[in-house]
């Protein structure tokens, strides 16, 4: 072991003079020799010990340390308020803090970075995040709540549909036009009395008579469901039919004959029905004219009556239960002229044995009175003339409807 050199008597600088400690020596130990003076030949002498930081604060002094009046304020990144809070100083602690001791020997400390004023020494407290506001984060504290989030359920909003809007303003939009268009129509009715507004059809069943197949205008079998006395059933069935003619005398009564004409008489249609016990026969004549409808209209108010005894004439069929049928056996008849056709519809009916009637043929409303006992109010023979004219009218509309709405297309 290299040996010690004695320590000096002499205090080092920068201590206070004092009496020199005697050196004494235990027994059986080794002397030490003492530390010279001066330092030998070529040996590095030891830097002094600073006495202060030499960059640091000014301390202050032994006799009067000082608390800090704040906590320093924390930088808002790096450095953290230690768990505990702010570090204080312990009371009746010796005034400055201890300086830093050199990293190594003969070579100075180098001057501590410049630190913002009332920030902490680097290195002296443990770095942790800044609690929010109004929390601190003491021993036991709980973290603060996360809030709740709140949810209101919402109506469900349906996905809309453009087809089906389109389709309701669609009807809206027909809707409102049917609606303007009767309304027009009645206006015009009304401000022109003389003109009224022609029904549809009107125009095509002035034509029906060539261009309407003959089953459509006389359907082989009809049906008269209603149509007798009692409102019992009947059933015709067409067993003639002559080939159209024009307006004379063979073919119409003389009082049908000068009314209609002057307004245009195109052409006769007739055809012959019996009953479905073979014992009736009637005879039913469609008549066309030119007539507008202002003049329809006034035609058709209580034909039968104006005509008085004006009997359609009747239309035998050679080899048929209505072979007998003539003028003699006539029983019942009738005339229909509907306001909205050019059309005037007549039947005669009798009975197909040839018998004859007394009294002579009488009219459907007349035939239909009650109490009464003759052969035809008897045997409903002035049902069934009322009856099927009323059925070929619907015949007709039908027909006349339809070719409307094929000329439409």
């Amino acid at each position: 072991m290299p040996s010690v050199p004695p320590r000096p008597a002499a205090a080092p600088a920068g201590r206070p003079d004092g009496p020199a400690r005697p050196a004494t020596t235990a027994p059986g130990a080794t002397a030490v020799p003492p530390r010279p003076a001066t330092a030998p030949a070529g040996a590095t002498s030891a830097p002094a010990r600073p006495t202060a930081d030499p960059a640091g604060p000014v301390s202050a002094p032994a006799d009067a340390p000082r608390r800090p009046t704040a906590a320093p304020a924390w930088p808002a990144a790096g450095l953290r308020e230690p768990a505990g809070g702010p570090v204080r100083p312990a009371a009746g602690s010796a005034g400055p803090a201890a300086p830093v001791r050199p990293a190594s020997a003969g070579t100075r400390p180098e001057a501590a970075p410049a630190r913002a004023m009332g920030a902490p020494a680097v290195g002296s407290v443990r770095s942790r995040s800044l609690p929010p506001y109004g929390h601190s984060y003491g021993p036991g504290a709980l973290p603060p709540e996360a809030p709740v989030e709140v949810t209101t359920r919402l109506r469900p909003v349906r996905e809309r549909r453009t087809g089906r809007t389109l389709a309701a303003a669609l009807c809206a939009v027909l809707g409102f036009g049917l609606i303007g268009g009767a309304l027009a129509g009645v206006w015009l009715a009304a401000a022109e009395p003389g003109k009224p507004v022609e029904p549809a059809g009107y125009t095509e069943a002035k034509d029906l008579w060539h261009n309407a197949p003959v089953d459509t205008l006389f359907p082989r079998t009809l049906a008269g469901p209603g149509a007798g006395p009692g409102g019992a059933t009947r059933t015709w069935t067409r067993i003639v039919v002559a080939p159209d003619a024009p307006c004379t005398s063979a073919v119409l009564a003389k009082g049908l004959l000068a009314t209609v004409r002057p307004l245009g008489c195109e052409r006769v249609l007739r055809a012959t029905y019996t009953d479905a016990t073979a014992s009736s026969v009637i005879t039913v004549g469609l008549v066309f004219t030119r007539a507008d409808a202002a003049t329809q209209r006034t035609l058709g108010q209580d034909l039968t009556t104006r005509l008085g005894a004006d009997v359609p004439p009747a239309l035998a069929g050679p080899g048929t239960v209505a072979a007998r049928f003539g003028a003699p056996q006539r029983a019942g008849w009738w005339l229909n002229a509907p306001t909205d056709l050019p059309v005037v519809v007549t039947a005669v009916s009798g009975f197909a044995d040839g018998r004859t009637v007394d009294g002579g043929p009488v009219s459907a409303d007349r035939a239909m009175t009650a109490n009464r006992t003759d052969a035809t109010a008897q045997s409903g023979l002035g049902h069934e003339a009322k009856g099927i004219t009323e059925r070929l009218v619907r015949l007709l509309r039908t027909a006349a409807t339809s070719a409307a709405k094929e000329n439409a297309r």
